[in-house]
């Protein structure tokens, strides 16, 4: 049996863009408008059938939380204002985001492993997101990376981690196209 082909969704991925995160705009989708772009998020390979992530939507008020949290442990930690700004903006001008926690189980599957599927969760969302007509971005920044302001602004648990916040909206604009990756230079073809 053989695999249908869709080229549309083909077409799809030869074509999609992430919009920037600064680029994206009210209104962005209602949990409603959300749900089947979590669905369709959450299909991704996942070795042992573990499960290893979870999603925390952040709505305008968590948001506004997040971007004061990160200024306070900004200024705590005595960052640069341009590198506390430049994290506090990506909260606080977000119409929508959804972080990506990675939460791997006591397993024989590496947790590397479970990682990766962590990772993948926040393409597809990417991707979904980009599909239902939304401008999305994957981002990540110096305070999802800080154990206490994950712990104090996110409430993770112990060993879980931000695999990155993907910031849903409205695309103002669509950015311009930048160079990609050559693949004839990236690629090694081995025959034996």
């Amino acid at each position: 049996m053989t695999t249908p082909a869709h080229p549309a969704a083909m077409e799809f991925l030869l074509a999609r863009r992430s919009r920037p995160a600064k680029l994206l705009a009210d209104p962005a989708p209602d949990r409603e408008a959300l749900a089947p772009i979590l669905t369709a998020a959450l299909r991704v390979p996942d070795h042992g059938k573990l499960e290893p992530w979870r999603l925390i939507v952040l709505e305008k008020p968590a948001l506004r939380r997040l971007a004061a949290a990160a200024q306070a442990r900004g200024e705590a930690l005595g960052l640069e204002a341009r590198d506390i700004d430049k994290v506090v903006a990506q909260y606080a001008d977000s119409p929508l985001a959804v972080a990506v926690i990675s939460a791997p189980k006591e397993s024989p599957v590496p947790r590397i492993e479970q990682q990766h599927s962590a990772a993948c969760v926040c393409l597809s969302l990417v991707n979904a997101a980009l599909a239902s007509g939304w401008g999305a971005s994957w981002l990540t920044g110096w305070a999802i990376h800080d154990a206490t302001f994950r712990r104090e602004a996110l409430d993770l648990a112990e060993g879980e981690e931000v695999a990155g916040v993907i910031h849903i909206g409205t695309a103002r604009s669509a950015p311009p196209e930048r160079p990609r990756p050559d693949v004839a230079a990236l690629t090694t073809w081995l025959a034996e």
